[in-house]
């Protein structure tokens, strides 16, 4: 395994982002267990392009993301790959919380009251750090959450699943595109429990090769091999 480049703790309730370069990996570890990380992805060069969930979903044939999926642009490329993961289940559907969701499950702790102990959630959050790349409210997709589980029932109702990820798990992406990362940490809009308690995660970056003609991602489904080849023609 190649030396990590750079690590961090990024506190539970706050947002990290950077430009993920193609040819480096992004490892995610929960440290506590219960993390829930909120992420969006972009193509930096170009961030019309962006995480596709549908297309993600439909062309992989699943309704959860693991290790050997791949996440797609709007575009049919490859943002990221998921190359490595402990916890078996990322949820793509449940969605990120906003400012109403958590002052109802929560009650209201602003800035001015709690300073930098106020209740924060994902979509303010992330408007935030958009905005540091020139992008707005329109630019705002669907999120997955990594560590946790959203089931759903034979009537349509989605469920959230307690204890899906434990202390020290840790799922891996490579960038196959030069990758917008956006994550927040704050608790799963679907968690239950009227505790604010969002966990934190470590976050490290290392370089790794290129994805191989047999890489587990690229032959897990037809269609990857359609999206790797789209992915590597935009870098010629």
């Amino acid at each position: 395994m190649n030396p990590v480049l750079w690590e961090e703790i990024v506190p539970g309730g706050s947002t990290w982002s950077h430009v993920l370069k193609r040819g480096t990996a992004l490892r995610i570890t929960d440290t506590q267990g219960g993390a829930n990380v909120a992420t969006l992805f972009y193509n930096f060069k170009n961030p019309v392009e962006r995480y596709n969930m549908p297309d993600t979903l439909k062309a992989q044939h699943i309704a959860r993301l693991t290790k050997g999926f791949v996440i797609y642009s709007d575009m049919g490329r490859i943002l990221c790959s998921i190359t490595e993961d402990t916890c078996g289940w990322h949820d793509p559907i449940g969605g990120h919380s906003t400012a109403s969701i958590v002052c109802a499950k929560y009650g209201a702790a602003s800035y001015q009251e709690h300073r930098n102990n106020f209740y924060k959630n994902s979509r303010d959050s992330f408007l935030i750090e958009l905005a540091k790349y020139g992008l707005g409210p329109r630019d705002l997709v669907p999120s997955i959450n990594f560590f946790s589980k959203v089931v759903v029932s034979d009537d349509g109702t989605m469920q959230y699943v307690p204890g899906n990820s434990k202390a020290g798990d840790y799922v891996e992406l490579r960038a196959e595109l030069n990758t917008l990362v956006i994550l927040n940490t704050c608790q799963h809009p679907l968690e239950p429990g009227n505790t604010y308690d969002p966990k934190p995660v470590h976050l490290s970056i290392r370089r790794v090769p290129p994805a191989a003609p047999d890489d587990p991602c690229r032959t897990s489904r037809p269609e990857n091999e359609r999206g790797f080849i789209l992915t590597e023609r935009y870098f010629l």
